[in-house]
């Protein structure tokens, strides 16, 4: 909605108010107006005759696949006299996927807006870099009786064993045991100047009685097993909710239609939702509408983990952040292709597919609606190879595509473990092979198979990951800048690096393990040198973390010793910064303070300069070398201590 502020605040919110769309239209300097088809349906309806509808309008329709057909765009073609109109959608309706409408006339994209005057398809949007293709499980949580022949019976039977307490239990077994591995909550990356660990996900079901079932069963287990994964769930009343004909209902803010047991189910999870983030709402409906808000905004800040909807959220929504689409439902054509898509937009090097988890066999459906709007041979494009081509390669257009496998066996070959790699040729050829097992093997960890079948023993990859990291900072440095061949074609991936490091929990665990073996247990220091020599992160903290083992003895609290020692060291560190480049004391410590807990070390604007030493700003180059000075110590200072407390 903020988007949508800029232009007019109010503009586009959900309420059916006209007062800001009215004062627009009749405004001569209004150029461009952003509104919603509900609040221009009920200026229509107010305003039977005016001005606006005799003059030059373009009418622009987003996601016009959804609700621009019917008696609302009826109204809107026949008010307005002197207009263009176009439409834009990621999944037109054509006659094969459209609804048995009450207008005959009006049930395609095509017979709503006109002839179709460019094509931009999910192929061409992949190729481009534009979005992540996707990646698919379908997970068998039921056996189909063969040769039913009343199908009437047989649907009713389905539904029934589909809404089962133990089916349910078992789905969100399989979700929270695999949980981690799909939403790569071991991997790290940056958002927004925070240190976030993996992606959300949201849980589609195929009705408000199941949503119910599963939010219950949710609870239940993770209270069994102590866990901190946050989960919501929002519903509303909609029409044909469950009908897969129509795609993926618009769900609205009416909750006084929902029957009582609904609505107070609603009420209960939205109370769960208050307590857990400290806020107030509820299903009245200028709070439920702030709920939707809330939950919208909390996805996309990865602060939600899983939410389960029946409808909302399926389309038109974007959370760069949202890798993982849980599927308990019946999806088809341009609904599916919605509702997957809501998995696809890039984030960083990461994240580099849309994850989709089928508890549905809906693997007809999914090709389906691939040809529909790609073409027959788009599945190669839109969906992932499998598990076997990534780990041991495949041919395509006439190549070979190395697998996983065999990456590995090359650098087993070409850079033997204990060897120098000899020469900047060697060291760039040894970039370029360790970034691509980098890429792969993040693409595999999504698959179960993967499990168990890595080749390479955690110490083997520490061991190689140190030296791709060495090369990474000796080139970053710039004592070797100059050279051509780094320039332009030597990329690290830091993101992926990052992403499989191991934080400073598992080396205070590593060290009460060398405290627990009376620190004699020698073998512990090597585990330790050989994980913060394969992690960026901890190379900052070596000196600190040396320091702190070589006072460990018998006697040592390791966690309370840790953090005392690190309070210390840290004071004594940055007493040393401001005596030596003369900085106001207290003004620095606040500013330290604050970047180490917003996760961000900001040196540009009047806060840092707060700091600095009186020096004249006429003076030339001395200001400058004071200010890079204080910069390059309080960098280093700043990835010293930071996630430490």
């Amino acid at each position: 909605m903020a988007e949508y502020d800029r232009f007019e605040k109010g503009a586009a919110n959900s309420n059916t108010s006209t007062k800001v769309l009215q004062r627009q239209l009749e405004d001569p300097e209004a150029r461009i107006i952003i509104t919603t088809i509900q609040k221009l349906e009920v200026f229509i309806r107010k305003n039977r005759t005016h001005p606006v509808y005799k003059q030059h309008v373009v009418l622009i329709f987003d996601e016009c696949h959804r609700s621009q057909f019917g008696e609302m765009h009826k109204k809107i073609i026949k008010s307005f006299r002197n207009y263009h109109i176009f439409g834009f959608t990621g999944t037109p309706i054509f006659s094969v996927n459209a609804s048995n409408g009450n207008n005959p006339l009006m049930r395609t994209t095509e017979q709503a807006f006109g002839e179709k005057l460019h094509t931009y398809t999910i192929v061409d949007a992949i190729n481009d870099g534009k979005v992540l293709p996707f990646r698919i499980d379908y997970i068998n949580t039921m056996r189909m009786a063969e040769n039913v022949s009343d199908e009437q019976v047989y649907a009713i039977d389905v539904e029934r064993a589909l809404a089962a307490p133990e089916r349910i239990q078992e789905v969100v077994t399989y979700i929270l045991d695999h949980f981690n591995q799909k939403t790569m909550r071991n991997a790290f990356y940056t958002l927004e100047g925070q240190r976030v660990a993996g992606f959300n996900s949201i849980f589609t079901v195929s009705s408000i009685p199941m949503a119910m079932k599963y939010y219950t069963e949710f609870k239940r287990q993770l209270a069994e097993r102590n866990s901190g994964l946050k989960i919501a769930t929002i519903f509303s009343y909609s029409v044909n909710q469950d009908d897969p004909e129509e795609g993926v209902p618009d769900e609205g803010f009416e909750t006084d239609k929902l029957d009582k047991t609904q609505r107070a189910f609603l009420e209960d999870a939205i109370k769960d939702y208050n307590q857990m983030f400290n806020v107030n709402f509820d299903t009245s409906s200028d709070k439920f509408e702030n709920y939707y808000k809330d939950i919208s905004r909390r996805v996309k800040d990865r602060e939600i983990d899983l939410l389960i909807v029946v409808n909302m959220f399926l389309t038109g929504f974007d959370a760069t952040t949202l890798n993982t689409l849980w599927v308990d439902k019946n999806l088809r054509q341009h609904g599916l292709l919605q509702a997957f898509s809501r998995t696809n937009r890039i984030l960083n090097s990461v994240k580099t597919f849309g994850n989709i988890v089928c508890f549905r066999n809906l693997k007809e459906a999914t090709d389906e609606a691939i040809a529909l709007f790609g073409d027959r041979e788009a599945g190669g494009i839109v969906l992932l190879k499998t598990y076997e081509q990534y780990y041991n390669g495949y041919e395509e257009d006439g190549k070979h595509h190395a697998g996983y496998a065999d990456l590995i066996n090359t650098l087993e070959t070409k850079y033997p473990i204990g060897e120098p790699i000899v020469g900047e040729k060697a060291q760039k050829d040894f970039i370029q092979l360790y970034g691509a097992i980098l890429r792969v093997r993040n693409i595999l960890s999504a698959f179960d198979e993967f499990a168990g079948n890595e080749i390479l023993a955690e110490r083997e990859f520490q061991d190689y990951q140190s030296v791709y990291i060495d090369l990474y900072q000796d080139i970053r440095s710039g004592e070797r800048a100059e050279k051509e061949y780094i320039n332009d074609d030597i990329i690290f991936e830091i993101e992926l690096i990052k992403q499989i490091e191991v934080n400073i929990d598992y080396i205070l665990m590593l060290v009460a393990k060398y405290h627990e073996s009376n620190c004699t247990d020698k073998s512990i220091l090597d585990t330790i040198d050989r994980a913060i020599g394969a992690s960026l992160e901890l190379r900052s903290k070596k000196e600190l973390i040396q320091g702190f083992i070589a006072r460990v003895n018998t006697a040592t609290n390791v966690q309370e010793d840790w953090r005392a020692y690190v309070s210390d060291q840290k004071e004594k560190d940055m007493t040393a910064i401001i005596i030596e480049e003369q900085l106001k004391p207290e003004p620095a410590r606040k500013f330290m303070n604050r970047s180490l807990r917003d996760g961000e070390l900001r040196t540009t604007g009047t806060e840092f300069d707060k700091i600095l030493p009186p020096v004249s700003r006429f003076s030339g180059g001395i200001r400058t070398a004071k200010k890079q000075s204080v910069i390059q110590k309080l960098i280093k200072f700043f990835e010293k201590y930071f996630g430490l407390e």
